[in-house]
């Protein structure tokens, strides 16, 4: 069973599954309430492109709604963090508990032996000792949003498209007259889509304005609320012709959840840290520690660092200064190509 999104992603795994004689079907997932009335909505476009993909590859395509599971699962997550002036990553917690738990429960209650994402990721093949690798396209490679599903669910799924780019991907399904060819790549919040950010979250978390201080604690203005600031944060601060401060930027460089001040900082090296320690450590590979890579963002090129394991938790030391490191993100781990895991980080120095 392939989770269709009605993306092109999606409908290529679908379409090599098929060609390597597997029996193949769909599961479109509806995971948020989407009947707000904003022009945001797209599960309804997009479960007619799944539809139409499904209807041309010649597979039946089922539909599940797993929103009660999302708030209870991912977003009240997504809100606690918030609330607790972290800044978290649905995307990651999506994976784990809707894309590989949720549906994969559904698919084994049908019948299925095996689910399929359209994840640029790749595995060791069926039978052997499971272990995760890199997409192969670099600029898309998504093990950083795998890196917390368990291993025993990641173990039951494949990643048809994880050996192909992009390009090669459009390219075999315009070639396969599937029109979602040349749709546009999905950006925004995992299954809620792309808003306004600060609008939507503001329907859920309420203003606590506070003070914007510097380094010295000296008052510089009033934020909304730290909920709607993010670590690196240079836009929306109105911050700015200070006197007797330099004409340069001003960056959110902290957060002070007891006095409720928003820190910020005209200086680069204030948003940097060479530590960070991480919670809910998921192991893919066995446990290690020593030397190894790590990403603590999406894109961000591997970087070498130290890993020492207390538990559950673990502490890196990076070799080199990390800018806007966050708590209520995640970090990846690496050797080479495999993920070897990751966690959520809690705090860093």
């Amino acid at each position: 069973m392939v989770g269709m999104s009605g993306g092109v992603d999606s409908a290529v795994s679908a379409l090599i599954l098929l060609e390597r004689g597997y029996d193949v079907a769909g599961l479109f997932m509806k995971n948020w309430d989407e009947d707000d009335g904003t022009e945001y909505c797209t599960a309804e476009a997009d479960h007619a492109d799944a539809a139409d993909v499904c209807e041309r590859l010649g597979i039946p395509l089922h539909t599940a709604n797993f929103s009660a599971e999302y708030w209870d699962n991912v977003f009240e997550a997504f809100l606690a963090d918030y609330r607790g002036a972290r800044t978290p990553n649905p995307d990651v917690l999506c994976n784990r508990e809707i894309k590989f738990k949720q549906f994969a429960d559904y698919a084994a209650l049908l019948g299925y032996e095996r689910i399929a994402t359209g994840h640029y990721a790749r595995r060791t093949s069926p039978g052997e000792p499971f272990r995760l690798y890199k997409g192969s396209d670099p600029g898309k490679d998504q093990t950083y949003f795998l890196q917390a599903v368990p291993r025993a669910d990641l173990e039951g799924c494949l990643f048809p498209i994880g050996e192909m780019t992009k390009t090669k991907v459009r390219a075999r399904a315009r070639h396969a007259g599937l029109r979602v060819h040349d749709k546009k790549d999905s950006t925004g919040i995992c299954f809620i889509g792309e808003r306004r950010f600060q609008d939507f979250l503001s329907r859920y978390v309420a203003d606590q304005p506070g003070a914007i201080v510097d380094a010295a604690g000296t008052v510089l203005g009033e934020h909304r609320g730290l909920a709607f600031y993010t670590l690196g944060q240079r836009q929306g601060l109105s911050v700015g012709g200070l006197k007797g401060r330099p004409e340069k930027p001003w960056y959110v460089a902290g957060k002070d959840p007891a006095a409720n001040h928003l820190v910020v900082s005209q200086c680069a090296s204030d948003l940097e840290t060479r530590n960070l320690r991480a919670s809910q450590l998921n192991w893919i590979a066995a446990p290690q520690e020593g030397r190894c890579m790590a990403k603590t963002r999406y894109r961000q090129p591997d970087q070498v660092c130290v890993l020492a394991l207390d538990g559950d938790c673990g502490e890196v030391t990076f070799d080199q200064p990390q800018r806007a490191v966050t708590p209520g993100q995640y970090v990846a781990f690496y050797d080479g190509d495999e993920c070897l895991g990751g966690g959520r980080i809690e705090a860093t120095w």
